[in-house]
């Protein structure tokens, strides 16, 4: 049977080139190739029919601009960097050291929230919030008169000495620092 498209161009005896094309194509596909084809052309045009949406053309231009954007200042290497960096750490995450994350996370949660923390922090929160008040209260006052007053108070020396065993115990317990 003699179609348009398996006919020669009249004129002459060669199909011209569009004919000769499509002709190739028909023969060469096969079956599969063709609802292939036609499931990707159904895909595409429901891709287009979504993008005709006001909102997901505005959605679809905002990330082109904030694409953009980020390759402009530098921030997309960061991006997948970050990205690269993440998967990794899911990568290597073995039930043993989840387990040993969650188990340390309970421990700080549990010394954290324990009373005694509390109280500790509370203390030290009113301790210095007394010591600001007390310190806002008195004016400042210069010069070696001044320094030389202060340093003749048994509270000032009693503060200034439990400072100085203070550093020296941290220094002390901490060798490696350069402590004897």
């Amino acid at each position: 049977m003699t179609t348009p498209m398996t006919t020669p161009a009249q004129g002459g005896d060669t199909p011209d080139e569009m004919q000769r094309l499509i002709l190739a194509l028909r023969e060469a596909l096969t079956d599969s190739m063709v609802e292939r084809l036609a499931v990707t052309a159904g895909a595409t045009m429901e891709v287009v029919d979504r993008l005709n949406d006001e909102d997901t053309r505005d959605a679809v231009h905002t990330i082109i601009d904030r694409l953009t954007e980020f390759h402009r200042i530098g921030a997309l290497d960061t991006l997948f960097e970050t990205v690269l960096l993440l998967h990794a750490m899911r990568s290597t995450a073995t039930d043993n050291i989840v387990e040993r994350l969650f188990v340390f996370a309970e421990q700080m949660a549990n010394t954290l929230g324990s009373e005694a923390m509390t109280r500790c922090a509370d203390d030290l929160l009113c301790s210095l919030d007394s010591a600001a008040q007390e310190t806002a209260k008195a004016p400042a006052s210069g010069g070696v008169f001044a320094m030389l007053s202060l340093m003749s108070k048994p509270e000032s020396q009693q503060t200034l000495r439990f400072l100085l065993k203070f550093g020296e115990a941290l220094h002390r317990s901490h060798p490696a620092s350069g402590g004897a």
